[in-house]
Parts: C-alpha cells; sequence; structure tokens
C-alpha cells in the first residue's frame, strides 16, 4: 500500500464513549480504521458516525475479547486490511464485581481476565508487530484506581495496577525499536459504564476525555492523567502513609 500522511489506527473496545471520542479526533485526519468491539450493531453506528467525520476508511469487526484465542489472528487481519498500523488503542474494560469485593472468587477472575490478561494477550503480538516495523504507538487505556489499593474497588483497581506495570515494561523494552507506548489513567468518566455510580463534581465528559487522550497520544507522553488534576489527587492519596490509610473509608 502506498505510504501516506493518514493515520492508520486499531481501536480494540471501539465502542466505548472514550474510544469513540478519541476516534472522532482522527477522522479530522482522514484516518484509516479497524475497529473491534462486541456489538456488530454499535460498531456499524460508530463506523457511519467517523464517516460522516472524514474517516477515509473503516473496517469492522465484531467479537468477545474474551476468547483470546481468536487475538493473533484478528490482529494479523488487521494488518493485512490495513497495510500498516500507526496506533494501537486498547479502550476495553469492564467493572463488573466491584460490588461484591472479597466475595466470589469467580467475579474477580472475570476482571483480571478482561482488564489485564486480554491486554497482554493482544499486546503481545502487537507489540511483536510494531517492533518489526520499527515505528507506531500503543495507547493502552487504565486507570486511577491503579495507583493505589482502596477497599470500594480493589478487584479492579489491581487489575489496572497490573496493567500499570505491565505497559510500563513493554515502554522500556519497545523504545529502543522507535514504538511509543502510553499508559492513559482516567479519572471518573461519566460513560454507559459508570451510570450506575453516583456522580459527582470530579466527573468528567467523555468527548473532553477523549480530546485530551488524543493530545496526549501526539505529545507521546508517557504517562498521562485525565483529566490533569488526578495526577495531583493521586499523588495526595499516595502519599497517605498505610497506618492512617487503612482507616480511611475510600
Amino acid at each position: 500500500m502506498k505510504q501516506t500522511n493518514e493515520p492508520h489506527i486499531v481501536i480494540f473496545g471501539a465502542t466505548s464513549a472514550i474510544a469513540q471520542e478519541v476516534a472522532k479526533c482522527y477522522a479530522k485526519q482522514n484516518a484509516h480504521f479497524y475497529l473491534i468491539a462486541r456489538s456488530k450493531n454499535k460498531l456499524e453506528a460508530v463506523a457511519n458516525d467517523l464517516q460522516i467525520r472524514g474517516a477515509k476508511r473503516v473496517m469492522t469487526h465484531d467479537v468477545d475479547l474474551s476468547d483470546f484465542e481468536k487475538h493473533k489472528k484478528m490482529i494479523a487481519k488487521s494488518v493485512e486490511d490495513l497495510g500498516r498500523i500507526d496506533c494501537v488503542i486498547l479502550a476495553h474494560g469492564i467493572l463488573a464485581g466491584d460490588a461484591k469485593e472479597g466475595g466470589a472468587y469467580e467475579a474477580a477472575e472475570d476482571v483480571f481476565r478482561i482488564n489485564f490478561l486480554s491486554y497482554v494477550s493482544l499486546l503481545m503480538p502487537i507489540a511483536e508487530y510494531l517492533e518489526g516495523q520499527g515505528s507506531g504507538t500503543i495507547a493502552v487505556i487504565s486507570s486511577v484506581a491503579g495507583d493505589r489499593g482502596r477497599q470500594s474497588n480493589f478487584v479492579y483497581g489491581s487489575s489496572k495496577a497490573a496493567l500499570d506495570c505491565y505497559a510500563a515494561g513493554l515502554r522500556n523494552k519497545l523504545f529502543p525499536a522507535g514504538v511509543h507506548v502510553i499508559t492513559v489513567k482516567p479519572g471518573f468518566v461519566s460513560t454507559p459504564m459508570t451510570a450506575g455510580l453516583k456522580q459527582g463534581p470530579l466527573f468528567a465528559q467523555s468527548d473532553t476525555v477523549g480530546r485530551a487522550i488524543y493530545q496526549a497520544i501526539q505529545k507521546k507522553k508517557d504517562v498521562v492523567y485525565v483529566p490533569f488534576f488526578w495526577r495531583f489527587i493521586m499523588m495526595v492519596i499516595k502519599a497517605i502513609p498505610e497506618c492512617l490509610f487503612k482507616r480511611l473509608k475510600l
């Protein structure tokens, strides 16, 4: 395929509110998309919207990302259809299980399987491809919840903490090859996934978060908190001594 300046983007969890907002920013650059998510109908709606906004090509693949056996073949297909990959965005995940903290193991296993292990399963072949290509960006959507274990969401937070560590190691490994890895840590975001939570002043809108992520990718940031003030909030939370922290209802 003839090389162009139009970005070639692969998005896992492409129907998530945050991923859609990042994609809209790329659509203005006449991007070529390969969108991956579970719902075929939602994927088609997202694809149509991006084409209206200026996307050059939009291809979709509906799949359950908990089916790890399909990952390598799916990534190979995205490379074949796009011709090259400039940026991969991983934005899928679940909150399920938080209501059962300390309860059923099966609920915790689901959280780790989707929020961490599925990322590892995808990132290994993606990293191998981009390393061989000698260029590209990987954007991993994590969460501020991974910065410190809190009783209200320590299962979810633990899955994100594991993801943060893996992304950091991958960033270190791929840097010499010219591949950039960015870890994105959103705070509370108003999305369908958080619709059941009580929303306060710290909640950000998905479009604001999406634009911030796009800008951070362009600037080749390593770790970015969105909105930015979460970096300072988490600095304070992490600085609280454990002997005091364990007494707090957080």
